[in-house]
């Protein structure tokens, strides 16, 4: 089997549209894109693809998923098959085998370690809500600085006491946490006397979520002036589930803004990214502080390829960020600068402004990177030759960099009339650099392939070794090696049938059917609060209740998976059920929960209208599905009941007769009632 870590990392650099595209050719539709559909004969576009969400739908013939299901689908590959291709295209090694104990205990440690991080999160929270010293001086900090209730809220910020005797990781063991993992998490660390301290005692928090929204981090910031003589922010170090090169502030609660607007803002730290959300604009993420790497700038060429970078009036502080730039154009992106009045980031400029006034200057304001380059660093040239030279150099080392030929030729002809020189100079010197560039890449795949076959201890294959292959491994070998394949590739079959049989061969019922359309809405809605009296409840648990009370099991293993864990987590305060199942690692339960997500793609008003109705009407709706199922499990029942008094055993058996007659009345009478407030004719 794969290690639960790998498919997290695989599924968490896959891009569905990049994946789709390699067999669908696809055009943007809004913030989605369309295609032909491969499963059907399709003569118009019915195939969707949203990026925001991970998934694909085919609005004529209904097939859809997330990019393993379609994977699996298209290409016929089992599960494990499917998360192998993904991961030799996005450059994971992906190793099917059975878990040794170590590897079991490091992915229980992984899970351990994002359970305390998310219970550390709600301990922020309810202590800047509601320790006194949260109260006085984290709350009073954030309305300080002019930020509203809503958005402390949206973002999970928290506090952090420092007073002596009470510390978030002493209550953290009182509850039953590991002290290993307050330490392993960064939560804490131990001083020389042996002592457990928080490592953000007297700091305001901001968590950092995964693109899936699971806490991997946290930001703490020092209040007031006693402090001055230690850094303002402390971060988690990294870790085993935190890479900070992998993770961008704010793209959690970003992605979908960006893919709708096809933008991305990148301010620099975490209040940049709250102020953007509270001035109406969502599509923004914070590099905080850090140079972009190319694990982030992945992550945002999933959503979009156009960047609008914000900087604040400090000359020298953008001068020192411009190398980090020509990442971005090496990955094809699009890149505008915004450069902000003297004295002003994207924080005090959009509070001092309106959300009006905000748009308004981006638009007007935002300048393409190339050209914003050329003239900042012209200016400082005051006609010396030399630094002119450099200028030049300079800035063609950056159009070398963009992969598009037609859009080198673009900024080629552009520079060469702000620069005053002939584009034939400016072609052959990026040709230059190019054909250098190539050249140190195919030298560097040189050295790497011939690396293992001095390094790997033999494992590497005969003929990359150069030995003869009938003399490099023994026959014995060999035949234990196809032996292990063969296995492999009938397990891969065997888990493909289970998924198959859990998805559609239990759906041959109605009431397989009618527990997969409740399935479905648990997917949609589960976390959802419906009221009951002067108390709330989730749709999961109030949908698991109602079954639990008239005694009935759910006869689909989809249905009671979801329901089980469903009603366990639901109470937890940031659980979403789309998102939770979507990453199930029961592959039928995640391919079923893409399926549902996927009929959810935001194509046009008509149907967010619709989604928004189904919200609206939750409680008339799981009312609708729960007695629909219940009228299929009676109706059946009593079928059963007739169809027995046929049987040899019960015609004999005068009493027995009797008996179920007079349950087929009582159950008839039941059925009927059903079928009435269901509007059915029952026959």
């Amino acid at each position: 089997m794969i290690d639960r870590s790998t498919i997290d990392r695989v599924l968490a650099a896959t891009d569905i549209v990049d994946v789709v595209r390699q067999f669908v050719p696809l055009r943007r539709a809004g913030v989605n894109y369309k295609g032909l559909c491969p499963f059907h004969e399709d003569k118009t576009p019915s195939f969707y693809v949203s990026p925001a969400r991970g998934v694909c739908k085919c609005f004529a013939c209904g097939t859809g998923g997330d990019a393993v299901g379609f994977l699996m689908k298209h290409e016929q590959l089992s599960y494990p098959e499917a998360i192998k291709w993904l991961g030799k295209k996005y450059g994971i090694e992906v190793v099917d085998k059975e878990l040794s104990d170590e590897e079991k205990a490091a992915q229980n440690d992984r899970e351990a370690m994002f359970v305390l991080n998310e219970w550390a999160r709600d301990w922020f929270v309810h202590a800047l809500k509601h320790d006194p010293d949260g109260v006085s001086i984290g709350l009073p900090y954030f309305r300080s600085r002019g930020f509203r209730d809503d958005i402390i809220a949206k973002f999970q910020l928290g506090y952090c006491p420092e007073r002596r005797g009470f510390s978030m990781g002493a209550e953290a063991i009182q509850k039953g946490y590991s002290e290993e993992y307050l330490l392993k998490t960064g939560l804490c660390f131990k001083t020389e006397q042996n002592r457990l301290i928080d490592r953000y005692h007297g700091r305001v928090i901001f968590p950092v979520h995964t693109i899936s929204g699971r806490i991997v981090a946290f930001g703490g910031r020092i209040l007031g002036e006693k402090n001055k003589h230690v850094g303002k922010y402390v971060n988690s170090p990294e870790s085993e589930i935190y890479n900070k090169s992998n993770q961008l502030y704010g793209l959690y609660l970003a992605k979908q803004a960006i893919t709708k607007h096809n933008r991305c803002y990148l301010v620099e730290g975490y209040t940049d990214v709250m102020r953007m959300h509270q001035s109406g604009i969502e599509n923004v993420v914070a590099s905080s502080g850090t140079s972009l790497t190319d694990g982030q700038i992945r992550l945002l060429g999933r959503f979009t390829k156009n960047i609008t970078i914000l900087y604040d009036g400090d000359a020298a502080g953008i001068k020192a960020s411009l190398r980090g730039i020509d990442m971005l154009l090496a990955h094809g992106m699009n890149i505008k600068v915004l450069l902000l009045p003297d004295g002003e980031d994207p924080d005090s400029f959009a509070r001092s402004h309106t959300t009006e006034e905000l748009q308004t200057y981006i638009a007007q304001h935002e300048t393409d990177f190339i050209r914003f380059k050329t003239d900042l660093l012209l200016g400082d040239t005051q006609g010396d030759p030399t630094q002119r030279a450099a200028v030049i150099t300079n800035i063609v080392q950056s159009i070398s960099v963009i992969p598009e030929a037609l859009v080198r030729q673009m900024y080629v002809r552009e520079c060469a009339s702000m620069m005053g020189i002939g584009e034939g100079l400016l072609i052959d010197e990026i040709s230059k650099l190019r054909r250098q560039r190539f050249k140190r890449e195919r030298q560097q795949r040189e050295a790497q392939t011939a690396q293992p076959a001095s390094t790997n201890n033999g494992s590497v294959s005969a003929e990359i070794a150069g030995v003869p292959a009938s003399s490099a491994v023994p026959s014995a070998e060999i035949a234990d090696h196809l032996a292990a394949e063969a296995a492999e590739a009938a397990e891969a079959r065997e888990t493909q049938r289970n998924i198959q049989q859990a998805t559609s061969a239990t759906s041959n019922t109605r009431i397989a059917r009618q527990e997969l359309q409740i399935a479905a809405l648990i997917v949609r809605h589960g976390e959802r609060r419906l009221e009951e009296g002067d108390e709330s409840i989730s749709v999961v648990q109030y949908i698991a209740n109602d079954l639990a009370a008239d005694d009935i099991i759910p006869s689909t293993s989809i249905l009671s998976t979801i329901l089980t864990e469903g009603a366990q987590l639901a109470n937890s305060e940031h659980w979403r059920a789309a998102t939770y199942f979507m990453h199930h690692p029961d592959a039928s339960i995640s391919a079923f929960a893409a399926q549902q997500e996927s009929d959810f793609v935001l194509l046009s008003p008509s149907q967010l209208t619709g989604y928004t109705e189904e919200k609206d009407r939750l409680p008339e709706l799981i009312s609708l599905q729960l007695n629909t199922l219940k009228y299929y499990i009676l109706s059946e029942r009593l079928d059963n009941l007739r169809r027995s008094l046929l049987t040899p055993e019960v015609r004999i058996d005068m009493r027995k007769t009797l008996d179920i007659l007079s349950q087929i009345k009582s159950l008839s009478s039941i059925v009927e009632q059903f079928g009435k407030a269901l509007d059915r004719v029952v026959k």
